[in-house]
């Protein structure tokens, strides 16, 4: 039989998240979306376009500006035997509603001996580098990621955000989905090309908890989260001109983490770079790092990490530039191993 090639589909993240919605609202009535500018609007960041004009107000619901309300009312909704998809608009707003997500949201399982699931999506925007000042440009993946009782997801390109998503919502366990604002495709946001990838159109599941090698290579391993993958694999082509082969690595889940993954690229590298738009200490970076050092595995340099420093997000453009991860940082990093 003559195989037909597939038509290449580029989408953004944006438009990959709304397309998993909508497809898994229009097999499972169970789903619906909750939050601040989600209907309408189509979201902030464009994540939910569209949803409103074929779900209606039932089932695609604007909320107040009150998370605690909303996230508290997707708890009890999931807790009932619906499948809520809720945004956190940005994550730094976390404070206000973290007694809803980690008291509740994440152990309401727990303490119901595992008689009542929870099967709901939070998902939040992170990241900077917009002049959006420190309550609004934060990534805190670590923040999630060491809470136990929640599946916490991060992707970098759009295939992995629709193929997560629909994961995450079919998924009978509370999983926070964090996307990085830059990699959204919105232009006021900036555009990260390497994110818009091709996708299919059929509904599909990437699944959680398993990291992936975007690029491979021999001399260091560099691995990412969201906005740090793009940063990596900018810095392996330039590294690359200098005859370095560096292999770049998609964390993609936070927790559960796919540790084996990167044990077995350093295993071959003997080199490790981690990088993350969180805060350089107590954070991914250093657990993907010492999960390297536990797990014994040889090593030609001191680990080093690429993060944000322990500062609050500066308003002003030069500064937060200046703190932000990137590819040149990142090879100053090898360098230093170089010279071990």
């Amino acid at each position: 039989m003559t195989q037909v090639k597939q038509k290449e589909r580029k989408l953004t993240i944006a438009r990959a998240m709304a397309e998993a919605i909508a497809q898994e609202m229009r097999t499972d009535d169970k789903v619906f979306v909750m939050g601040e500018d989600v209907g309408a609007l189509g979201g902030v960041f464009g994540n939910t376009r569209g949803l409103h004009e074929e779900f209606g107000d039932e089932r695609v619901r604007d909320t107040p500006i009150s998370e605690t309300a909303f996230i508290g009312a997707a708890v009890g909704a999931a807790s009932d035997g619906m499948k809520p998809v809720v945004e956190l608009m940005f994550v730094d707003f976390f404070g206000v509603c973290f007694d809803a997500i980690y008291n509740m949201m994440a152990k309401n399982t727990y303490f119901s001996g595992g008689n009542v699931s929870v099967p709901m999506v939070l998902m939040t925007s992170t990241g900077g580098g917009y002049s959006d000042g420190g309550q609004h440009s934060q990534c805190v993946h670590a923040t999630f990621a060491h809470l136990p009782g929640m599946k916490v997801v991060a992707p970098s390109n759009a295939y992995d955000a629709k193929g997560m998503m629909i994961a995450a919502i079919r998924d009978p366990n509370p999983v926070v989905f964090m996307f990085h604002k830059a990699l959204q495709g919105m232009g006021w946001l900036g555009t990260e090309k390497d994110a818009i990838v091709h996708v299919p159109e059929d509904a599909y599941e990437v699944e959680l908890g398993k990291a992936v090698v975007t690029r491979p290579g021999t001399d260091v391993t560099i691995v990412g989260i969201t906005s740090g993958v793009h940063d990596g694999l900018k810095a392996a082509r330039t590294l690359e001109e200098q005859g370095v082969s560096a292999e770049v690595i998609d964390l993609r889940s936070l927790a559960p983490l796919d540790r084996d993954t990167v044990i077995e690229s350093v295993k071959k590298t003997g080199r490790l770079i981690v990088v993350d738009e969180d805060y350089h200490s107590y954070g991914m970076t250093a657990e993907v790092i010492a999960s390297v050092v536990e797990a014994g595995v040889p090593l030609k340099a001191a680990p080093q990490r690429v993060a944000y420093p322990d500062i609050p997000i500066p308003f002003a453009r030069p500064m937060e530039q200046w703190a932000l991860p990137s590819p040149e940082k990142i090879i100053a990093a090898y360098n230093t191993m170089k010279e071990d």
